[in-house]
């Protein structure tokens, strides 16, 4: 049986061909998901854990608590550097700084850093220039967009009392640029580093990390166990403990990114599962004769199984193999593309570890063997006598298909009920477990509902295909079995597609109005004097800025002897602010409190609330704003009465509904004019955030549909195999056919009617679910953390079958060809 079995691999390759494409595909995902997996663990390693290279040991602070001296690792590195063992030692301190680059009108954020004075601990990797040797000599990153031999401001941060004298600023000259690519922390902030002299003078006044170098030939182990008997309040870890846990804070993402990708990963071999067990489900139907004449011969129905499921692992295995060497490809490339941009998962040599191969080969085989077990069962239960007369396939309405039918409603029903209920009320756990059952019930009833929306299709086309139309809708219901396995593939993958194109459309304005909502002002300008008119009147002038409105504060005291900053604003307020959900602007003689506010004068919602301040006493409504973020806010004109040295110290500002760019060329004219005119002023603004959130759901978005759309590849490999296999199956239907009259345009036009049908209402359908479902996410994800909008993008959708139903035709295209080619007469005499 054997050797039977490898010549029917052999005689029936082409066949087999769409069910090896579909393996290839998926174990490729999988493999390479694996592979970028690891290799995106190895690069953070290798990037993140840069700093402890060198290092022995690694001493850190707990942070405990309780007595002990200001800075408790330089005490334990006076302990630690005559220790036996220990060749030298390096206290890492950080402080936060300010940097005006020559030329910028504003300052940016960054984070200073010592260097070692050993060289064996310095760690750094410079691309330019040279490390600092003197004092206010610096090396950056390339984030801080400072050149080597450029003379930069940096303001130390403040820090001590609030009355303190601010920082002075210090020129400083930038001797060299530190390679910091592949690390997940480079884009986050710019990076200085300087010597540890210059460190303690800007304010680094505690070390954060205390790194030991050992002797050579010394014992770590006994080393770490001196260090700690030496230092027993310090945590102490091993340079690769400390490294591997610096990684493991940045790769818990890069974790949750590769368990999604695996999802989508069996999403796709679900569906190459369903491509193949169609294909050898229409391969044994075809063999009939065949395998009746094994049975005649002497072959049992065991060998005969056996000999399908041989098939099924040699075909595995083989597609499995050349499956675990593109999904190896793929990440290469991948990995290869990453490194020349900005990934926020580094990449850079592609790590292939044992597991993901053996995965690879093992998922792909034992699928496919799987996908092959129920054709494999039957193709023993037709006797070897009547397997030699045609066979027709079994009526959807036996008993089976009836009891197929009753289970699916009784599945379908209640899941879907406790589906809506359940995402109403924010149980995502329940509501997932809903999902999943509900769509169990849709795919029992798929042999019942497709065929029906098939046949309703096909009366839609009817009149626009002529007869190649009426005859491929004949022929799609003729087999309803296999034309619902085949719709089914691409109704799992159209159907993924959707409920995530759907949840990101109503996440991103659920986001949006969320947003909104807690940032209702675009841009806050707020100096630490008065806003004199004249600047208010320049920044209304930018151009981009649709309106402002000016802010008052002032101090006023309430019951219990407290006394509290108040904000004031006026009617120009309303057409500024973006929505007061949950910071509502108050009336004329009204104070609007937040929850803390109204607990600290003890008053509640609708009470009376009696302020005093420096011009007179006032009694105000209180009205509660259970979710505003501002203490107390009253009109300008209350303010004013209440503390007559109120002045206006912060504008509001709405920017006209343009592109993000835009808003933001906007946002930085705003702050050149305030920082111009009020250097100790600061601009912020939700303008960015709202850009940076966007711009993350759009590349989600764009993701999830790239990844779910390798379903859809695989699955629409599935029409094209079945219309190929179903060619050879009606072999001789279409050669009489061309007997009487059909021209092999109108059979090729028939093979295209019946491919558009089955993927058309396969993505219709899989629209409709999927839409459903994504709202249902949604709601369930969201509706315990903000008010949920539900949004649907119709013309994505919309995109998604017109891309399915014009891949389906396209799938017909070389099966119609080859019906087309064959000879009316040789096709009857076959």
């Amino acid at each position: 049986m054997l050797t039977t079995t490898l010549a029917q691999v052999r005689a029936h390759a082409g066949r087999v061909l769409a069910s090896c494409l579909a393996i290839v595909i998926a174990v490729g995902f999988v493999v390479a998901t694996l592979c970028l997996n690891a290799s995106s663990r190895a690069s953070v390693l290798d990037a993140v854990g840069a700093q402890y290279r060198g290092s022995a040991l690694v001493l850190s602070d707990p942070g405990a608590g309780g007595e002990g001296p200001p800075d408790p690792l330089a005490a334990a590195a006076t302990a630690v550097a005559g220790l036996p063992g220990v060749r030298a030692t390096a206290l890492d301190r950080t402080t936060a700084v300010q940097l005006r680059l020559p030329g910028r009108s504003g300052g940016s954020f960054a984070v200073a850093s010592g260097l070692a004075d050993d060289p064996g601990l310095r760690w750094q990797r410079l691309s330019a220039g040279r490390l600092p040797t003197g004092p206010d000599e610096i090396a950056v990153s390339e984030r801080t967009g400072a050149q080597v031999g450029t003379t930069v401001t940096l303001t130390p941060e403040a820090r001590g009392e609030v009355d303190a004298a601010p920082p002075a600023p210090r020129q400083v000259r930038v001797v060299g640029v530190v390679d910091l690519r592949g690390d997940p922390r480079a884009g986050v902030s710019g990076q200085v580093f300087a010597s540890a002299a210059d460190l303690t003078a800007w304010g680094a006044t505690t070390a954060d990390l205390l790194r030991v170098a050992a002797a050579p030939g010394t014992d770590v182990a006994a080393l770490r166990d001196a260090v700690t008997a030496a230092a027993p309040a310090a945590e102490v870890l091993t340079g690769d403990e400390a490294s591997a846990q610096a990684a493991a804070a940045f790769t818990g993402d890069a974790a949750d990114l590769t368990s999604v990708l695996l999802v989508f990963g069996a999403v796709a071999v679900l569906v190459a599962a369903l491509v193949i067990a169609n294909t050898f489900a229409v391969l044994v139907a075809q063999r009939t004769r065949d395998l009746a004449l094994l049975r005649c011969v002497g072959a049992t129905s065991g060998q005969v199984a056996r000999s399908v499921l041989a098939e099924a692992a040699v075909v595995g295995a083989l597609a499995s193999a050349v499956g675990v060497g593109a999904g190896v490809g793929l990440a290469a490339v991948v990995s290869a593309l990453a490194s020349r941009t900005t990934s926020p998962i580094p990449l850079g040599a592609v790590v292939v570890p044992a597991s993901a191969v053996v995965v690879g080969l093992v998922l792909g085989t034992a699928v496919t063997v799987l996908a092959a077990l129920a054709p494999a069962r039957g193709a023993t239960r037709v006797a070897p006598l009547a397997a030699l007369r045609p066979v027709q396939p079994p009526p959807v309405r036996s008993r089976a298909g009836v009891l197929r039918l009753v289970l699916g409603v009784v599945v379908l029903v209640p899941s879907a009920a406790a589906l809506v209920l359940l995402s109403r009320t924010g149980q995502l756990t329940a509501a997932v477990g809903a999902g999943a059952l509900s769509f169990l019930g849709v795919l029992l009833l798929a042999q019942r509902l497709v065929p029906a929306a098939v046949s309703v299709a096909g009366l839609l086309v009817r009149p626009l295909g002529g007869v190649p139309a009426r005859l491929a809708q004949g022929n799609a219901l003729r087999n309803p079995r296999r034309t619902a396995a085949t719709a089914t593939a691409l109704l799992i993958g159209v159907t993924l597609t959707s409920a995530m194109v759907v949840g990101a459309a109503s996440t991103r304005a659920t986001a949006t109005q969320a947003l909104v909502a807690g940032y209702p002002t675009d841009v806050v300008v707020e100096g630490a004097d008065a806003v004199p008119a004249d600047v208010q009147r320049r920044i209304a002038a930018v151009p981009g800025v649709a309106g402002t409105s000016p802010v008052t504060t002032g101090e006023v005291s309430g019951p219990r002897e407290t006394t509290a900053g108040a904000q004031g604003v006026d009617a120009s307020a309303a057409a500024v602010v973006r929505s007061q959900q949950r910071s509502p602007l108050p009336r004329d003689g009204e104070a609007v409190l937040s929850v803390s506010a109204a607990d600290t004068f003890g008053v509640a919602d609708g009470g009376t609330l009696p302020l005093t301040g420096s011009a007179g006493t006032r009694d105000l409504r209180v009205r509660v704003a259970p979710d505003s973020e501002q203490f107390l806010v009253l009109t300008a004109a209350d303010l004013r009465r209440l503390d007559g040295a109120a002045a206006v110290t912060v504008v509001w500002v709405r920017l006209a509904d343009a592109g993000d760019r835009a808003q933001e060329r906007a946002v930085d004219a705003v702050t050149d004019v305030v920082t111009d005119s009020l250097p100790s002023s600061s601009v912020s603004g939700v303008v960015a955030e709202r850009s940076s959130y966007d711009q993350l759901l759009r590349t989600f978005l764009l993701v999830v549909t790239g990844l779910l759309g390798v379903a859809v590849v695989i699955a629409l490999l599935g029409v094209g195999n079945t219309l190929a296999l179903s060619v050879v199956e009606r072999r001789q239907e279409s050669g009489l056919l061309r007997a009487l009259g059909l021209t092999r345009g109108q059979l090729r036009a028939q093979l295209a009617w019946e491919a558009l049908l089955v993927a058309g209402v396969a993505a219709v359908l899989g629209v409709v679910l999927g839409s459903g479902y994504g709202l249902a996410g949604t709601a369930a994800v969201l509706s315990a953390q903000a008010p949920v909008v539900l949004a649907l993008p119709w013309a994505q959708l919309a995109g998604i079958v017109a891309v399915a139903a014009g891949a389906g035709v396209l799938a017909s295209v070389l099966p119609a060809r080859r019906a087309a080619r064959t000879s009316p007469v040789a096709a009857i005499a076959a």
